[in-house]
């Protein structure tokens, strides 16, 4: 015997604008063996509630002979209903371990030289990768596209739900290719020449390229010149028309393409660089090339106001009409700091990118202003990337240090959406140890939350710009709620554009999120959210049948059984609906 709740919301000829879901007038009794008390409030808002001890067998809810999850046949009533779409690792992980152990934070890897091979990019995605990130500051347009090509191949063949994620260069300033070598590295007291000349033969020994033509007109000597925000420093001695002179003070590694910045009298030096555009002309045509191979995500460097990102949104709307590529703007300059709120509302999410942002900030504040980001992009319902420097010794050494290892574990308990590798993963001697770091830390802190009950006293404030959407945001606060109270197993959330699913995921419950999706792009997209496990299966007309044939599916995969408490909401339905998997 089985038994189930139901909660339809409909709506009348009239609004009551003072009516929400989670308000007290439903109370929900934390054991199992449930009453539900309701009280239907006046108006034209409906709330109807069912609880009765069903027979589920006499039902429409198809049940495929292998439900338990053994070794056999899927039923032909099964084969039927058709396939879903989910990654392996997560299909293994749910078989093995159950709902409790899924990692709710999402990992971005960069890729470089060292994973762009299918046998490395597969390795990411089996330790936990959810997005690959291309970086065009590096590697030419046939390269990134071998990359995206070989992405797509992984998830085609093995399951996957990698999405792919271009970074623009911006326009900020920066260094030269290092005339065609990987790094090089400045000792202390060495005198390096940093210029606005391009060299057609050899580049002169310790010389390095500026992408800025004014760069040697604003500096002045005695600024200190900060090379990928102070991995290492130089002060400048001399200049000679458009060379440069400068001394190495802090020694360090130098990158190709690594960002500049200056300082005179202990402040940034930014008036000609606050001039920049923030899409330069390469930008443009990096952005055209994204747009073509149908990346799902581009991020944009250096973003300075929302004006940005809804020109970029419009001239991708434009060149792609069928496009759902996402916007992320790349939280990293002060500009982007003044302009904080207005920048996350036109942005589809954001990055933390904490390398660059400390280099025009105190060292002091980026904590600060790492959390506070995390904070506006949570309560604006934006998904929100920590990224920079997580495991930077992992680039050369197998172990992190024990203070990388906090600040994973800070970016975690703030619920970031997600973790990104840079460095380590592109480059670096041991991308897959430094990316079963991230998971495990992640898993662990996220653990320790649900054995402590450590659930947030946080108040989300309403987003939603219609009446239609406070239902939905009202619906998934209570179903959130109510997954935490009743301490259910998994919420399930069939949603097309994939917005309830974000909703839920923002108020980040114990349990995980199943997000059922009729499309490959949403569900791509969705794997860069806190919690939310993506699926791909063919809708139904009606939630029951959309119930039954995943409860069948999932049953016959050995991913779910019989007795599990889910709660399921829809976009399709405004309800929330609670019952055991039969």
């Amino acid at each position: 015997m089985s038994r189930a709740l139901s909660f339809f919301v409909s709506s009348g000829s009239a609004a009551l604008p003072g009516f929400a879901v989670s308000k007290p007038s439903l109370s929900f009794a934390p054991a199992r063996g449930f009453r539900v008390p309701v009280k239907a409030p006046v108006g034209p808002f409906i709330v109807r509630a069912s609880n009765s001890d069903l027979d589920l067998r006499s039902s429409r809810v198809l049940v495929s002979d292998n439900g338990s999850g053994g070794a056999g046949a899927v039923s032909a009533a099964t084969q039927e209903l058709g396939a879903i779409d989910v990654d392996a690792v997560t299909e293994a992980e749910l078989k093995e371990n159950g709902f409790r152990s899924t990692r709710r934070t999402k990992l971005v890897c960069t890729i470089g030289p060292a994973t762009c091979g299918f046998e490395q990019l597969e390795a990411l995605a089996v330790g936990g990768m959810n997005v690959a990130r291309i970086n065009m500051c590096h590697g030419t347009r046939e390269w990134h596209r071998m990359v995206i090509e070989r992405v797509r191949r992984l998830n085609d063949e093995k399951g996957f739900a990698v999405a792919i994620m271009m970074d623009t260069e911006g326009s900020e300033i920066h260094m030269g290719d290092l005339g065609g070598a990987s790094s090089a590295k400045a000792e202390d007291g060495q005198v390096w020449t940093f210029s606005v000349r391009t060299f057609d033969s050899n580049q002169p020994e310790r010389t390095i390229n500026v992408n800025y033509d004014g760069f040697a007109e604003d500096v002045k000597v005695g600024d200190e010149l900060l090379v990928d925000g102070g991995m290492v420093r130089f002060e400048v001695i001399e200049k000679i028309g458009p060379d440069v002179k400068c001394i190495c003070t802090d020694p360090g590694l130098l990158l190709p393409r690594a960002n500049l910045t200056f300082w005179r009298g202990g402040k940034l030096v930014r008036e000609r660089n606050a001039m920049l555009p923030t899409i330069s002309a390469k930008d443009w045509l990096d952005i055209d090339f994204g747009v073509a191979e149908g990346v799902d995500f581009i991020a944009v460097s250096f973003v300075k106001s929302a004006e940005v990102i809804n020109h970029l949104k419009s001239y991708i709307k434009a060149r792609a009409r069928d496009s759902d590529i996402s916007v992320i703007a790349k939280i990293e300059s002060v500009d982007s700091l003044k302009n904080l709120e207005e920048i996350v509302r036109a942005s589809d999410g954001a990055m933390v990118a904490r390398g660059d942002l400390g280099a025009q900030i105190p060292l002091e504040q980026v904590p600060l202003q790492q959390q506070k980001i995390v904070q506006i992009c949570r309560q604006l319902n934006k998904p929100v990337i920590v990224a920079s420097q997580l495991l930077d010794s992992m680039i050369e050494y197998p172990i992190p240090t024990r203070a990388e290892v906090a600040d994973v574990s800070e970016a975690v308990r703030q619920r970031s959406d997600a973790l990104m590798l840079s460095g380590e993963s592109a480059m670096g001697q041991y991308p897959d140890k430094a990316l079963a770091v991230v998971r495990t830390v992640s898993l662990r802190i996220e653990r320790q939350w649900r054995e402590k009950k450590q659930r947030e006293a946080i108040e989300l404030r309403s987003i939603a710009s219609s009446f239609g959407d406070r239902i939905s945001e009202e619906i998934c606060n209570s179903a959130a709620k109510m997954a935490n109270h009743l301490e259910v197993d998994a919420i399930f959330v069939y949603t097309k554009d994939g917005h309830m699913a974000s909703l839920l995921s923002r108020c980040r419950p114990d349990c995980p999120i199943f997000a059922f999706t009729d499309t490959t792009s949403t569900r791509r997209r969705l794997n860069l959210q806190w919690g939310l496990i993506p699926f791909r299966v063919n809708f139904a007309d009606d939630m029951e049948s959309n119930l039954n044939k995943t409860f069948s599916l999932l049953k016959a995969r050995g991913m779910i059984k019989s007795g599990d408490l889910v709660i399921a909401v829809s976009d399709m339905l405004q309800s929330i609906q609670v019952m055991d998997v039969p």
